[in-house]
């Protein structure tokens, strides 16, 4: 997906950022699926269900669909939206865990930073949840894999390897 026009939107003509003027736009209905993935080592991986905090992945999900409640208080510019749904689901996989953030509402500007903050803290919550067992853990791949509605409409990203 390129840059439209060449600029970038929350930058006036003199630089200065700015909240973007939605007010103009239509509301439709905008849905966003962001991911991240937390690279735990095996140990971890087998203590997860002995967490004496209670079980990281349900505390993760709480965690992601209350930050992306709080996404306009976190990024300056990004305006504060009513979401319609949010869902964070945290799967253990392979090498770790992978988190998956969906939100939706019906709105005059999109839900990606809201799906990409929720995957964010979802996954900063495992972290939290798991440091005590191995200072190494990964935090990689933040990514928006799809999104829908509005002017630009829909988005795929390409599977990742």
């Amino acid at each position: 997906m390129a840059v439209e026009d060449g600029k970038l939107s929350h930058y006036d003509e003199s630089g200065q950022a700015h909240m973007v003027d939605v007010s103009a736009k239509g509301e439709t209905r905008r849905e966003a699926v962001a991911r991240a993935f937390v690279e735990l080592s095996e140990a971890v991986l087998k203590a997860l269900p002995q967490n004496p905090k209670g079980n990281p992945l349900e505390v993760a999900r709480f965690a992601g669909i209350q930050a992306a409640k709080q996404t306009s208080t976190l990024i300056p510019m990004c305006h504060p939206l009513a979401l319609s749904f949010v869902d964070v689901q945290a799967t253990v996989v392979a090498g770790g865990v992978e988190i998956e953030a969906t939100a939706a509402t019906v709105a005059g500007t999109g839900v990606e930073m809201e799906a990409m903050v929720a995957a964010s803290v979802a996954a900063l919550t495992v972290y939290d949840m798991t440091k005590a067992l191995d200072k190494g853990i990964r935090i990689r791949e933040v990514v928006l894999m799809r999104k829908s509605g509005g002017k630009s409409g829909e988005y795929r990203r390409a599977a990742i390897a």
